[in-house]
């Protein structure tokens, strides 16, 4: 769509796991002198946990209190959903004392297995009037690669993930956020393990360091709160079906964003335009990440969201369901999607 090769396309997600006997996608691990330690996911996640109490001096009890918060608001959400896989709230007693998983991790720090698939029809800006008066605009795109190698760099310390800094960046550039915290009026993220979603919060800028546990505490990201995250219920509510869950999330910036959410859980606007997506493959030091920001007008900040400019070229979403320190991340080059495509989801 954005080469201008195609009027409408659709991209499908979809993925089952139920049914392979594997809690995850099938690899082949690469040739080696057998020395290789391997973790599972939940144990190599578990490792943000310590690693950022010892940096920022928080309790351990308090970690946990902000982990056990976050599986509660993202269960609170999704038993507000009926497309969720996981439809009941949780108490906060219940989060907390769950069998544990893998160091600090509970059963209910963890995202659950599960089938699942969703599509986006994308067409090009200029047509997206033609099927909807209220189409979604997609402002950026955004991927970042690292290299792999932070599980070997002693200077890596398990309190970030530098893939999801760099392609959070790169999407505030191409859709001009200055400030996520002010122009986000809700974001979807990759919440596959609790202490996933406290790190995240400070790499996409939501939280200053340090302070995310806090501002889940808070409440900042609850429904209520100055910016919802994760208003769908996110992975702890979906589980983890890898190839939907990306359109999955814009789907729901398409019913938040539309004022089509059901009411129990739609969020107010307060005057910000932008709805963000995030994405993670792989593990801490090791990774791809995503971002996506949408939004309805067709223009920057445009005062009404059906108001467009016959002239004004843009990219539209619309939904019906280098080098850094010692590591080196690996972006494509960014191409000018604003200016030739539409998507409807």
């Amino acid at each position: 769509m954005a080469s201008g090769a195609y009027d409408m396309v659709m991209a499908l997600g979809v993925e089952k796991l139920k049914d392979s006997g594997y809690s995850g996608l099938t690899r082949a691990n690469p040739p080696s002198d057998g020395t290789a330690t391997t973790l599972t996911a939940p144990a190599r996640f578990s490792l943000l946990a310590p690693a950022y109490q010892a940096k920022y001096d928080v309790s351990r009890a308090d970690f946990k209190r902000a982990m056990t918060r976050v599986a509660w608001k993202n269960h609170y959400n999704g038993a507000r959903n009926e497309r969720a896989q996981f439809r009941s709230e949780v108490a906060e007693e219940t989060i907390a004392a769950a069998a544990p998983v893998a160091g600090d991790l509970g059963v209910f720090d963890c995202s659950g297995v599960s089938d699942g698939a969703a599509a986006a029809i994308i067409v090009r800006a200029e047509d997206a009037y033609r099927f909807t008066d209220r189409p979604l605009f997609v402002k950026a795109l955004a991927f970042a690669a690292g290299p792999g190698t932070g599980t070997f760099d002693p200077d890596y310390d398990y309190t970030s993930f530098e893939e999801v800094v760099r392609s959070a960046q790169d999407a505030y550039a191409q859709a001009g956020v200055e400030s996520a915290a002010e122009d986000l009026m809700m974001a979807e993220v990759h919440d596959c393990f609790t202490p996933t979603e406290l790190v995240l919060m400070e790499d996409l800028g939501f939280s200053t360091r340090g302070q995310a546990w806090q501002d889940t505490l808070n409440s900042r990201f609850t429904l209520t709160g100055d910016l919802p995250v994760n208003t769908d219920g996110g992975l702890k509510s979906f589980g983890h079906p890898i190839g939907a869950s990306g359109l999955r999330m814009l789907f729901e910036c398409w019913l938040q964003l539309r004022g089509e959410a059901p009411p129990e859980r739609q969020i107010g606007h307060r005057g910000k335009r932008y709805g963000l997506t995030h994405n993670l493959g792989g593990g801490p030091g090791e990774c791809v990440s995503f971002v996506s920001i949408v939004g309805p007008e067709p223009g920057a900040r445009s005062p009404e969201p059906g108001a467009r400019s016959p002239d004004e070229p843009c990219q539209v979403a619309g939904s019906s369901t280098e080098e850094s320190g010692s590591r080196p991340v690996v972006k494509p080059p960014t191409i000018d999607l604003l200016s030739r495509s539409t998507m409807l989801t």
